[in-house]
């Protein structure tokens, strides 16, 4: 176990929010049997994190439970080993999340939707999927050789189709995904999902 001096109650109060979801979740764990109540707190807390928080990378887990580099790494760890979460090497990233929930597609959307620009994108895309790279750049604020290398990042992801101007694939997916976790992404996330049910098109013939 990894050793750890007096933990201040700040730190106690958030590993035990995000425990207590962990706890009620299908990612619960079981305590050692001789671990005190904070020690069993931390890999329940970062699995209630990862059921708010999948894609994840482990800087921002780590920062956001208040954990130490070492501990935290000591628990994602066991809980790869234990088969609880899984996780993805994203470029400079390794993201976390909850076992056997997304396949490939939805993992790799995890990681891009939690990058601002490429979740901008993804956000103006699925309200207007005619949307130019020009108009994606007035939008969101960036250059428009930004908006080019990031749909050239997902295009090569698998997230993006620019053979006939630019449109997502499993645009409903990345839909769902946005709405559920939408708490977890920020405010344009939030204005999105709010607007969901006018975004989905089904095909009542």
């Amino acid at each position: 176990m990894v050793g750890e001096g007096p933990i201040d109650e700040n730190k106690r109060a958030t590993l035990r929010r995000f425990a207590s979801i962990g706890a009620a979740s299908p990612l619960a764990t079981l305590a050692t049997d001789d671990a005190s109540a904070s020690d069993s707190d931390r890999p329940d807390a970062i699995a209630g994190y990862l059921d708010r928080t999948p894609g994840a990378h482990f800087s921002k887990l780590r920062d956001d439970l208040q954990l130490g580099t070492g501990e935290a790494q000591h628990h994602l760890d066991r809980l790869v080993e234990e088969g609880v979460i899984e996780t993805r090497k994203d470029g400079d990233f390794r993201r976390y999340f909850p076992a056997d929930r997304f396949d490939e597609f939805e993992q790799i959307a995890l990681g891009y939707l939690r990058r601002e620009t490429p979740r901008a994108m993804i956000v103006h895309w699925l309200r207007d999927p005619e949307a130019t790279g020009a108009r994606l750049a007035d939008r969101i604020g960036v250059s428009r050789a930004t908006i080019s290398q990031r749909a050239g990042d997902l295009e090569a992801a698998g997230l993006l189709d620019r053979r006939d101007g630019a449109a997502l694939l499993r645009p409903e997916t990345l839909l769902l995904l946005i709405v559920r976790y939408a708490g977890s992404f920020g405010p344009e996330a939030l204005d999105l999902a709010a607007d969901a049910d006018d975004l989905v098109r089904i095909d009542r013939a």
